[in-house]
């Protein structure tokens, strides 16, 4: 896929985690030839001077001294520009169909931009930054593993923390799909365990590994479209059912701006305010959104949603009411 530029500064990346990577890691992440990783590692001893090492009993690289850091390096604008590009499509769309022809568009731009500047690759991440919010962080081999499997329709046997039991489950999984909510990264895969199509937070997957002797048949009637159009954000839920929530003018001018839902109609009344309505069996996700909005959103359908929100805003205010007042609390370290 890369320019060189990426594919060093990500080497780089993946070297200073810790997490040991080999050349097979390299060739499978980078879509690269053996020979190809091989230059690379010679272009960071050799060019860069990096203190890189090899751990047989880790079969992967490492620095032997953590403190060094990548020097300055001659790159084209283009170059610039497609290592910030594919940082942002490598985030958004690994695994989707809009990966390919926007690596083809950022290569293209990237060809017309000729002036060569020096960048120091060390103040990157000091300069620019992703910020998707509170997200958890997905080791990106496992994202270039799931990603690949997807592709040739291999098993993936994996160890799966819940979260929401404190349990963990050694399951198979058939992986269908990537999709990032909020900058976590899911995947919707054919889950044995459970016999039915499930999404699994990939940053919950604690090992994994591809049987790549294993391949599964893809159900050709699957839509990941149509499955993620019956849930809400991150939750897949039960069966679609109408969602109504009625907004104040103040919360009205955020909800206008932004997709919430593919099945979502918006109506806007005289005072300001709007309703929201779409259709999703994740409720439980709903009901958390909506929380978050304080008294600015109403819940008018369905009835069990409403009932459930006005229990937690009185559980909520119960518990604020029963609390010792923030004069007789102990002073924050």
């Amino acid at each position: 896929m890369s320019s060189k530029l990426n594919r060093i500064i990500q080497m780089d990346m993946l070297i200073r985690a810790g997490v040991y990577p080999g050349v097979t890691d390299f060739k499978e992440r980078f879509e690269i030839s053996e020979r190809t990783v091989h230059d690379d590692i010679e272009y960071f001893r050799s060019t860069l001077r990096a203190p890189l090492k090899y751990s047989r009993s880790r079969r992967g690289y490492y620095y032997s001294d953590p403190t060094w850091v990548l020097p300055a390096v001659m790159a084209t604008e283009g170059e610039l520009l497609a290592f910030f590009l594919s940082a942002e499509l490598v985030r958004r769309y690994l695994g989707t169909a809009f990966e390919e022809p926007l690596r083809n568009a950022i290569e293209k731009l990237a060809a017309n931009l000729p002036q060569r500047k020096q960048i120091d690759l060390s103040d990157l991440t000091r300069h620019y930054t992703f910020q998707p919010g509170a997200t958890v962080s997905a080791d990106p081999l496992l994202l270039t593993a799931l990603s690949e499997a997807i592709v040739e329709r291999w098993r993936v046997a994996i160890t799966y923390y819940t979260a929401s039991r404190g349990e963990r489950n050694e399951r198979v999984i058939e992986p269908y799909h990537l999709y990032n909510v909020r900058g976590d990264w899911q995947v919707i895969a054919f889950d044995h365990l459970r016999n039915q199509f499930r999404n699994f937070a990939v940053s919950n997957i604690e090992q994994w590994e591809v049987r790549r002797d294993e391949r599964f048949a893809r159900d050709a009637d699957f839509s990941p479209d149509d499955y993620l159009a019956q849930g809400f954000l991150a939750e897949h839920g039960g069966p679609p059912r109408e969602i109504v929530i009625r907004f104040d003018e103040y919360q009205a001018r955020y909800i206008l701006r932004r997709t919430w839902h593919s099945t979502q109609s918006i109506e806007q009344h005289a005072d300001g305010g709007v309703t929201l309505r779409f259709h999703t069996g994740a409720l439980d996700e709903v009901r958390r959104w909506v929380l978050k909005y304080g008294p600015h959103a109403i819940v008018l359908a369905p009835p069990d949603l409403r009932a459930a929100v006005i229990a937690d805003l009185r559980a909520a205010l119960a518990a604020y009411e029963s609390d010792e007042s923030p004069e007789s609390l102990p002073d924050a370290c």
